[in-house]
């Protein structure tokens, strides 16, 4: 029998090279019985304006946005939510009553993990200060995290992400005597390719007990969190955020809650980790 799609998804991006978004959220439809595909529209920038009044016209169902539209795509669009704002970008569009609207679930997919800690971090280092450290940070206020520092190596850029949510900035060279019991790495170190075996955080920083949580997912087992394992600390690899924000994004899209332990293992096999 011929598979005729109901609804078509979609990612936009420029370039996407080998995104495994497809891949991902088709499996979800499968395992969902929803008559629908998800397909990759490589976008120049120029052509972004272009794409939002098409999708206004066309039968798309909604979009992931990736680099470099995230920032670019928020003007153009009918509304965004509350963690989109607060973080100045856009991962996900969606139809809420026949208005387009952009979220961001990368604040989601790092709160995943930590739910059950609610109440439980005392004082949380954000390590790094790209477009990952402002959905960290946005998700640390949600925890209700106490004190909130950030460390990066350009401090002017440390200050501009750290202001709008009552971050507190430390000296890159200050990072590892600040006490915190969570210690996030945003930094692309330790990523497979030239970042690989590399660190953010010095191991006599891993002082008592805490938590370690590394937004790198490839590979799974980075310097970071082993010198924090081998320091008595508990640790968070990348792929829970990874596969928690995708789970989001299909549950905005189709209501369906993606069980996270499946949506991890099919990203893992397909990333080969």
């Amino acid at each position: 029998m011929t598979f005729i799609p109901e609804q078509l998804y979609g990612i936009i991006g420029h370039p996407l090279g080998h995104t495994m978004s497809p891949a991902l959220h088709n499996w979800g439809f499968a395992r969902c019985g929803i008559r629908a595909v998800y397909m990759a529209f490589p976008l120049p920038p120029e052509k972004l304006a272009d794409f939002v009044t098409a999708f206004r016209t066309l039968p798309l169902s909604g979009a992931s946005v990736t680099i470099p539209h995230k920032e670019a795509v928020m003007p153009l669009l009918d509304g965004v939510t509350g963690r989109a704002q607060a973080v100045g970008a856009v991962n996900t569009l969606f139809w809420e009553q026949g208005r387009l609207m952009g979220d961001n679930t990368d604040v989601a997919g790092f709160l995943a993990p930590l739910r059950e800690r609610a109440g439980t971090v005392r004082k949380a280092l954000v390590l790094g200060a790209g477009g990952a450290a402002k959905a960290v940070l946005a998700g640390l206020n949600e925890l209700g995290v106490g004190e909130v520092l950030i460390a990066n190596r350009a401090r002017e850029r440390a200050e501009a992400v750290a202001a709008p949510f009552g971050a507190a900035v430390v000296p890159w060279e200050d990072r590892a005597g600040t006490g915190a019991d969570l210690v996030i790495n945003s930094t692309p170190l330790g990523m497979a390719g030239e970042n690989a075996g590399r660190t953010p955080y010095p191991a006599e920083g891993f002082s008592g007990k805490g938590l370690a949580y590394d937004l790198v997912y490839n590979p799974l087992h980075t310097r970071f969190l082993a010198e924090a394992q081998a320091a008595g600390w508990e640790t968070l690899d990348g792929l829970h955020m990874f596969a928690a924000q995708g789970a989001e994004q299909f549950r905005i899209w189709t209501g369906e809650e993606l069980p996270l332990g499946d949506v991890r293992q099919r990203i893992a096999e397909y990333l080969m980790l």
